[in-house]
């Protein structure tokens, strides 16, 4: 079990987190980074979530792939999310050896800018194609901004595991999540403000502004990930780490830790599937238009936004710094299954949407952090190859088995698809507490010995 850290008597929470900002220059950067990365996601997941609700299959789909399946006798409009997960999962698939390529060969000062200068210049695209109005733009939009969640939230999760040594992460990622949290308030803020007085394309121009920062932020935050690693007698991330490019997925493999967390994520995104779909089906049936569609969302990303800053101000920090992990795991877990329990009693919309924005607000509040800080204590390829491959290809695997496993269960009625949830929740809480057994083996500190099973890095 962590060790408390020891803080002065009757210091309150501005007051230390301002000591933090005053021991730890990089945390203001920091902050900036995160900040402008969730803000620029979050100005566009309204418009992801109102293409997959859309009820126009043209706007979504490229005509040409609706005449297809047509011909074919099969009504597209009708599996929109199972079409797009699958999609998603095949383009995380054919792009983890690219990832894999990229941080092998180049050092970090090249391959973090180049991940965000690439998704800049897509963003670019994508506002003349709404601009211009393409069909099928909806499907190709729905794969970038996914793909983009995931590699740049999980680029910046490793980078923050070079900046920061275990005990800062647990005393500091409870902040770093929070400034995140501001970002993703500000989002869904920006969206519904401006989305129907300047239309949607304009609102790529937005979030390309924010990745630009990151950007900046990357080129401020380098040295001090350079100091940490001479500190610890690390190799230096400034040079390329080698490696193979499928090394994430066999690390996963062959690492039990790496399996029960790769367990415990695909779990969940099981519940969370199970509800976004709940909820994919009454904004469609409920608003009539794009527009609208995108407003609603917004407004429940912001009310999952608000929990889940009010949570990582309050308890985050406390729960990591004073007893470890197992609690900001455990919690959520509990959390969910009592959702679910609840759920396959009564399955109204509105509680559907209420357990959405708690399970949610407890996955971004307790649950990433918590896991994120057992990377601080392992290894680069750990950290950006095994990492990585967790988030992207295991995570899109998880959807696409349960955004059809919902489809088959959603014939038979809500009460089943909750039920099933129940069963999901429960043994991502069980993967929980075994990833906790793994854990307690690591050292307190990073990196690992050379001959921990894969983990260590040789000077």
């Amino acid at each position: 079990m962590a060790t408390p850290i020891d803080e002065p008597a009757g210091t309150g929470r501005p007051a230390r987190l301002r000591a933090a900002l005053a021991e730890s220059p990089p945390l203001l950067w920091s902050f900036l980074y995160f900040f402008c990365l969730l803000s620029g996601y979050y100005v566009l997941r309204p418009v992801r979530e109102a293409m997959v609700a859309s009820s126009d299959v043209t706007a979504v789909f490229p005509p040409a792939l609706v005449e297809f399946f047509a011909r074919r006798g099969v009504a597209l409009g009708e599996f929109v999310p199972q079409f797009i997960f699958t999609s998603v999962f095949v383009a995380m698939l054919a792009l983890q050896p690219a990832y894999g390529w990229l941080v092998s060969r180049f050092p970090r000062r090249v391959f973090l800018p180049v991940i965000y200068g690439f998704f800049i210049a897509t963003l670019l695209v994508f506002h003349a194609l709404f601009d211009s109005g393409v069909a099928g733009r909806g499907l190709a939009f729905v794969l970038w901004l996914t793909v983009f969640n995931l590699f740049a939230v999980a680029v910046f999760w490793s980078f923050m595991a070079d900046v920061y040594s275990n005990a800062e992460a647990r005393r500091y990622y409870g902040y770093i999540g929070a400034a995140g949290t501001v970002g993703a308030f500000l989002g869904p803020v920006l969206t519904g403000l401006l989305v129907q007085r300047l239309g949607i394309a304009n609102m790529m121009l937005v979030s390309c502004a924010l990745l630009a920062v990151c950007m900046l932020c990357i080129l401020r935050l380098r040295p001090y990930a350079v100091q940490r690693e001479q500190a610890d007698g690390r190799r230096s991330g400034e040079v390329p780490m080698g490696g193979e490019v499928w090394a994430g997925l066999k690390l996963v493999a062959r690492e039990p830790l790496l399996r029960w967390l790769a367990l415990m994520v695909v779990l969940g995104i099981g519940v969370g599937t199970l509800l976004y779909n709940e909820q994919i089906l009454i904004a469609r049936s409920a608003f009539a238009d794009a527009e609208q569609r995108t407003a609603f969302f917004s407004r429940i990303d912001l009310a999952v936004n608000t929990l889940t800053l009010v949570v990582q101000l309050l308890v985050t920090r406390a729960l990591l710094s004073r007893f470890g992990i197992a609690p900001a795991l455990l919690v959520p877990a509990g959390a969910v299954v009592l959702g679910f329990s609840v759920l396959a009693a009564s399955p109204l919309p509105v509680l559907v949407a209420i357990v959405q924005v708690v399970t949610r607000a407890s996955e971004f509040s307790l649950a990433k952090p918590a896991r994120e800080t057992i990377y601080t204590r392992v290894g680069r390829e750990w950290r950006y190859k095994a990492g990585a491959a967790i988030d992207t290809v295991i995570y899109r695997g998880g959807d696409l088995v349960f955004v059809w496993m919902h489809k088959a269960l959603s014939t038979l009625g809500s009460n089943l698809v909750f039920g099933a949830g129940i069963v999901i929740a429960s043994a991502m809480t069980f993967s929980a507490w075994r990833l906790l057994r793994e854990e307690a083996k690591l050292p307190s500190e990073r990196p690992l010995p050379a001959d921990a099973a894969g983990a260590a890095e040789r000077a």
